[in-house]
């Protein structure tokens, strides 16, 4: 897949990692992923049982709902290029003893070298 022009808003990667340090701030300005993320990690795992499936979290940001999958059973990746959001995810998802693969890779590479890799690719708030 060779993309002459990346789909990706530079300005949107910045904004998410300026926010970084407060994904997992539950009464900061992500308070309402985190009321939502039970409804949304329920959705998924009702229409296709995440327990042992492998997950691509498309746009994970700060693991939200990658870590939920996980506790949940699933196999998960999340993906985002936002650095300082994955720097967050990880430190979160280490501190809580979850392990989920982060990677900083554009959906279109990982789809190149992975095509067909996962059971469920989420791709949420985005």
């Amino acid at each position: 897949m060779n993309q002459s022009k990346p789909n990706v808003d530079p300005n949107e990667i910045d904004k998410f990692a300026s926010l970084a340090a407060t994904w997992w701030d539950r009464d900061g300005d992500m308070a309402p992923l985190h009321v939502i993320n039970p409804v949304r990690q329920r959705y998924v795992d009702q229409r296709a049982s995440l327990a042992g499936k492998t997950v691509l979290d498309v746009g994970c940001g700060g693991g939200i709902l990658s870590e939920s999958m996980a506790l949940a059973g699933a196999i998960v990746t999340g993906i985002d290029l936002a650095e300082e959001s994955l720097t967050v995810a990880r430190q979160h998802a280490q501190d809580s003893g979850v392990g989920i693969d982060y990677r900083a890779i554009p959906v279109e590479e990982l789809a190149e070298s992975q095509a067909g890799g996962y059971d469920i690719v989420t791709c949420m708030d985005m």
